[in-house]
């Protein structure tokens, strides 16, 4: 966290609660009281991403959600999934199939992001996609010209 602005000693009351209005109230920061006075705290711009990869990775859908979805962007299943990687040098198809009989399925887990890619999903259609369980969101559109 980093200090976004501060108040020092001597203040009056009605400055402190300005200070506090102002910042924590309107603006959300948080506000710490020290030795010399108030500070407000805010986040810097990588520790707010860091905060929403964190909370994007921890969004999930069910099996069923996922699968269908699938079904509806690609015309595929699971079972078609694993087919299609049964060659690939690159992929545990073991290991695949047990993440596919998961009851959930959480965005943060590579396997998303290793089979998404390999289905020409990109990271932000698949952050999309659990965001609003959406499948038109893996959909690319064609743009036009």
């Amino acid at each position: 966290m980093i200090t976004i602005a501060t108040l020092n000693k001597p203040y009056t009351e009605a400055q402190r609660m300005d200070f506090i209005v102002e910042y924590n109230h309107k603006q959300g920061y948080t506000i710490e009281e020290g030795e010399n006075g108030l500070e407000a705290l805010g986040y810097t711009e990588d520790e707010l991403q860091a905060q929403e990869r964190e909370r994007i990775n921890m969004l999930s859908l069910t099996a069923a959600d996922v699968e269908r979805a699938i079904y509806k962007a690609k015309d595929m299943d699971f079972e078609d999934i694993v087919e299609m990687v049964k060659e690939s040098p690159d992929i545990d198809v073991k290991a695949l199939k047990i993440e596919l009989k998961a009851n959930n399925f959480y965005r943060g887990n590579p396997w998303i992001e290793q089979v998404g890619a390999l289905l020409g999903f990109t990271p932000g259609m698949l952050d999309e996609f659990f965001e609003t369980g959406d499948y038109t969101k893996l959909v690319k559109v064609e743009e036009e010209v």
